[in-house]
């Protein structure tokens, strides 16, 4: 039995709402979760300062109790989200999120979240796994999932990258996970998924931009490195972050010891990036993400 299915016993229904700021948001909520006979098992709730007067909610609650279906949830709920002036989501754990993962030459990143996903860490479906190279196809059928071989050229990488929102399309792909994908995407992809394309970038930037990063921080002596995952939007590495963190390094590490390193941080962040995103506990606000652990 994975660990997805010990720790959850119950399918759950996620609700995620921001509105402005006011007093009866959590009751309302709660009320109508009670109403129609849904146990809440988590519920959180972040206030902005006075100046942005901004409130955002996740609370899950049992889907087995409740006895709305998804239709009239959305209509019975509306009310309440029009009283609130809200923008809400409401997602279901049954409907295991589409991914599909991009990824080039480097296999770490893109090793790892196959390992998660089938240990069970994950709770996605992945559909497909994208390659603008044919090298870590093998990796792929080690794991019985489709590879596919888009290349891009610069010339045409308008048309190439549309041959692949193509496929992307008929294969219903929910998210976007870039493991190291070397190609900028063109607008139109980007606005095709909006918000649903994770990144992960070496924590450099913008200190250290463009090629050979590990080789310019050795040359800094840099006492820390690390890796951001974000979502991608049309300004480069510049979307709302999910998730951070850090290595130490010192003195004795050479070149290469930091690349090692930097691949471990990137791991670990773009692992915890499309968890968060899986499991619903992202808002994004603006240029920001709340993120509900």
């Amino acid at each position: 039995m994975s660990i997805q299915q010990t720790q959850q016993t119950h399918h759950l229904i996620t609700l995620l709402i921001s509105c402005p700021d006011q007093p009866g948001i959590v009751a309302a909520v709660s009320r109508f979760i009670y109403d129609n006979h849904g146990n809440i098992v988590q519920s959180d709730q972040y206030s902005t300062n006075h100046s942005e007067g901004m409130f955002f909610m996740r609370v899950s609650f049992t889907e087995e109790s409740f006895t709305l279906t998804a239709n009239e949830l959305q209509t019975q709920f509306q009310p309440i989200a029009d009283a609130f002036h809200m923008n809400w989501e409401v997602h279901y754990t049954q409907q295991r999120k589409r991914g599909a993962i991009f990824v080039s030459k480097f296999d770490h990143c893109l090793t790892d979240l196959l390992w998660r996903w089938k240990s069970g860490e994950l709770a996605m479906d992945i559909v497909a796994i994208i390659s603008n190279h044919p090298d870590l196809q093998e990796l792929a059928e080690m794991y019985h999932l489709p590879y596919h071989h888009f290349p891009v050229r610069k010339e045409s990488r308008a048309s190439d990258q549309q041959r692949v929102l193509s496929f992307l399309e008929g294969s219903r792909v929910d998210f976007l996970i870039l493991a190291r994908y070397m190609q900028i995407l063109e607008p139109f992809f980007v606005d095709a998924y909006h918000h649903q394309i994770i990144n992960i970038h070496h924590s450099f930037l913008p200190a250290f931009v463009g090629a050979n990063p590990y080789e310019r921080a050795f040359e800094r002596g840099v006492k820390l490195i690390g890796a951001t995952a974000h979502y991608v939007t049309a300004s480069l590495d510049e979307g709302p972050i999910i998730a951070q963190d850090v290595i130490h390094c010192n003195h004795r590490d050479s070149t290469e010891d930091l690349i090692r390193k930097g691949r471990d941080v990137e791991r670990r962040v773009l692992a915890e990036a499309v968890r968060l995103h899986t499991e619903d506990r992202v808002l994004v606000y603006g240029n920001k993400t709340i993120v509900f652990e």
